[in-house]
């Protein structure tokens, strides 16, 4: 009998979209309709955070303001955060099916849980908006979550850990240490650390390494080796519990850690 009692996934890079691609390209057209340009890479370093949050968090970079003013005639605040929310959360939602496959190993490993008798709980930084259309694709793959808690839901979402906290509610499990998060983001990560749960890091599939499944295949094993490290810096740095390539590794995870909690051991804790 596990001690175990959940796993709690993120969507995008873990699940679903290999490479978390859905919201780059929304985020840097969004911004460009508003005469500010960004890269993909810049668009993608607040990633895990609530999508409004996200939105503020680039506006803090260092040009945007000066370019929204230039563009716009008017401060960067609150009204420009919210000008922009309300164009890219209809303009994700338009395109999230377009990178709504299953990451390999994702209904196996799901399948897999739901054997030993664990529940399956969902976090994401996507609006319901976003999520609606991407739940029925999901489970057409072979994919459902019995919790899903979105951005907007709560007051304050990742990387407060009262999403997880919702997510016991629901799936009506305790204590935190019986659950696992499993993101391939920095807020993902200290959102499970704040509820205090076990957590582990998504390198290859996820945010950090940003490339779809073929383009992956295309690296040569040095760059992908050097690629994942990158990746998993930031995640370990966070606190993470383990590092893994892919949802596809996470079972060899579950052992591991259903042996430590027999042992009486937990998981790090933030701070």
């Amino acid at each position: 009998m596990t001690d175990l009692k959940a796993v709690i996934f993120d969507w995008a890079g873990t699940v679903v979209d290999y490479g978390s691609r859905a919201p780059m390209g929304a985020f840097v057209e969004v911004f460009r309709r508003f005469g500010v340009p960004l890269t993909i890479e810049q668009a993608r370093g607040p990633m895990g955070l609530p999508k409004r949050d996200h939105i503020a968090a680039l506006g803090r970079l260092a040009h945007v303001p000066g370019a929204w003013n230039e563009a716009n005639g008017t401060d960067w605040a609150e009204a420009a955060i919210d000008a922009i929310y309300a164009v890219f959360v209809p303009m994700n939602a338009d395109v999230v099916l377009d990178y709504a496959d299953l990451i390999p190993g994702a209904a196996e490993t799901a399948a897999a849980l739901r054997a030993r008798g664990l529940k399956i709980g969902s976090t994401t930084g996507h609006t319901r908006e976003i999520m609606e259309p991407l739940l029925p694709r999901a489970a057409e793959q072979g994919f459902t979550a019995d919790s899903l808690v979105c951005a907007g839901d709560l007051p304050f979402g990742r990387p407060t850990p009262l999403n997880i906290y919702r997510t016991f509610l629901d799936l009506a499990v305790w204590p935190a240490h019986a659950s696992i998060k499993v993101d391939d983001t920095v807020p993902g990560i200290a959102e499970g650390r704040s509820a205090g749960t076990w957590t582990v890091g998504i390198t290859l599939s996820g945010n950090g390494v940003g490339l779809s499944q073929e383009e992956v295949l295309a690296l040569s094993n040095e760059e992908r080796a050097a690629r994942i490290e990158r990746a998993a810096a930031p995640l370990k740095a966070a606190g993470a519990d383990y590092i893994i390539d892919s949802v596809a590794d996470l079972l060899p995870v579950v052992e591991a850690i259903e042996a430590r909690l027999a042992a009486g051991e937990g998981p790090a804790v933030a701070a």
